[in-house]
């Protein structure tokens, strides 16, 4: 069965090559521009795997990795959050490590990143590539 991922990033140019990417992995993807409402398309749209930038226009990665580890719907859904503040990633890192059983499925990647590694991190999560 084909792994659905969400990528959410207000980067159109980055959204755009993600979604490139990982559909020629045979992966189903779905994108959200905005962080506003993510928590609530997520739980309709119930994705494998999202992929999460930090730091968004509209609203706070961290928030929306808060949001959906507080509903029981998305709590187990894993997601790789990235950024390129060194102080978000490293406050995410602390918020993981003080509550690892809660964030256990919760990857972070520091930007700049290539997309080879977005794809070693996303096989990784989802336990092994996709096959055509």
């Amino acid at each position: 069965m084909t792994k659905h991922i969400l990528v959410l990033d207000d980067w159109h140019t980055l959204l755009t090559l993600m979604r490139m990417l990982l559909e020629d992995e045979n992966y189903r993807v779905s994108v959200l521009g905005r962080g506003e409402g993510a928590v609530d398309r997520i739980r309709e749209l119930m994705p494998d795997l999202v992929i999460l930038d930090l730091k968004l226009a509209d609203a706070s990665g961290t928030d929306i990795l808060v949001g959906l580890r507080s509903q029981a719907s998305t709590a187990e859904i894993p997601v790789i959050v990235y950024s390129a503040a060194v102080l978000e990633t490293e406050a995410l890192s602390n918020l993981i490590a003080g509550n690892p059983t809660r964030y256990a499925n919760v990857s972070v990647l520091q930007k700049p990143f290539d997309l080879d590694t977005l794809l070693e991190r996303v096989q990784q999560v989802l336990g092994a590539t996709q096959s055509s």
